[in-house]
């Protein structure tokens, strides 16, 4: 490896090691708030929550990350949104938590989703479950590890593990043959997270996911051998004018292509 690889390599470990360091710090934040008379919000015409823990924990996420690497982008699901992002090569993708509803009602199943992207890209991503003490990451050279063991899916004999909304496992589920009907997970990136660690084998989303749920845990899925798609069977481009993306489908990368031929014909 030449003297660039080795500093290129050098700086994606240290932008891994920030996210670690500054999810965890920013799930130890939102934790103080989980199972207690939290105080909530609503945006986005009523339909989304938001809680005073989302906010501490995107003022840890603010405070750890951007006085790290000022000269990086930013793009927080809990922070106002601004152009300037889209003029840097490398951005910060977070969301605070993902997963609110399941954080209001008191299940463990929400993360602190953290990535950096680089041309459109993730390079670097971790998801931290704080209540169960899970901790995914990925980088940009093949690495992704669950609790610091490595990850790679295994295909199963047996219906297809998947959990989505009933409108959407109605459309596009009977292009897997049998399936099994799990019950949804509310954060997207845990159900993605799901994938690369063997517990689903796909998740269909339906039009109203944004980059900062999506960024940090598709490098995580596909490093662990899934994918996620669009329904022309494009890998996703992030840092965009709009975070907001159409349709996708998530799932081992065997069934990917008879989801996106769904997509063709439904």
């Amino acid at each position: 490896m030449n003297e660039t690889s080795n500093a290129t390599a050098r700086g994606f470990a240290d932008d891994l090691d920030l996210l670690v360091e500054a999810s965890r710090e920013a799930g130890r934040e939102a934790l103080k708030f989980f199972r207690n008379d939290v105080q909530v919000w609503w945006k986005n015409g009523g339909t989304s929550p938001v809680t005073a823990a989302d906010h501490a924990a995107n003022d840890v996420l603010i405070d750890r990350l951007r006085r790290a690497r000022p000269d990086y982008g930013w793009l927080s699901e809990e922070s106002e949104d601004g152009a300037d992002r889209l003029g840097r090569d490398r951005v910060f993708i977070v969301d605070p938590i993902d997963g609110t509803r399941a954080f209001m009602s008191g299940q463990d199943t929400w993360v602190v989703s953290a990535a950096i992207t680089e041309r459109g890209r993730p390079v670097a991503g971790v998801l931290y479950a704080p209540s169960l003490d899970e901790l995914y990451i990925a980088d940009a050279h093949g690495r992704v590890e669950k609790n610091g063991r490595p990850l790679a899916i295994e295909p199963h004999d047996g219906p297809a593990r998947i959990s989505a909304v009933d409108d959407m496992v109605k459309r596009f589920a009977p292009s897997l043959g049998a399936t099994e009907r799990l019950s949804r997970i509310p954060s997207l990136a845990y159900r993605l997270a799901m994938i690369a660690d063997g517990r689903l084998d796909a998740t269909i989303v339906k039009p109203s996911a944004h980059d900062w749920d999506l960024a940090a845990a598709d490098l995580i899925l596909a490093n662990a051998g899934g994918g996620v798609r669009d329904v022309d069977g494009k890998a996703l481009v992030y840092n965009m004018p709009s975070p907001r993306h159409g349709i996708l489908f998530a799932a081992r990368q065997d069934l990917l292509s008879p989801l996106v031929m769904s997509a063709g014909t439904g």
